[in-house]
């Protein structure tokens, strides 16, 4: 199976886990998902304000992956999922 295979399927089954991961462990799935998908964050998108936690978070995670190759995201999710699977 190819890494975009992987990729997919771990996305989708990461809908089932039984076990909700912490809010930590999302925002690593999610910010791997936006960077495999969508590459870097653009630059000129401004920065949620500092009291939408929950979209701040998101978008500094996102930023913190910038540079990373879509690749390097999708393999870095795929063994993310696989740990939480296995958890």
């Amino acid at each position: 199976m190819s890494l975009k295979e992987n990729f997919e399927i771990a996305v989708k089954e990461s809908k089932e886990l039984t076990k909700r991961p912490d809010n930590e462990t999302l925002l690593k799935l999610y910010s791997l998902y936006k960077q495999a998908t969508e590459g870097d964050i653009d630059p000129n998108t401004p920065a949620p304000g500092m009291f939408d936690f929950v979209n701040k978070a998101k978008h500094d995670a996102w930023k913190k992956l910038s540079g990373t190759s879509s690749e390097a995201a999708m393999e870095e999710y795929v063994a993310l999922f696989k740990e939480l699977k296995g958890a």
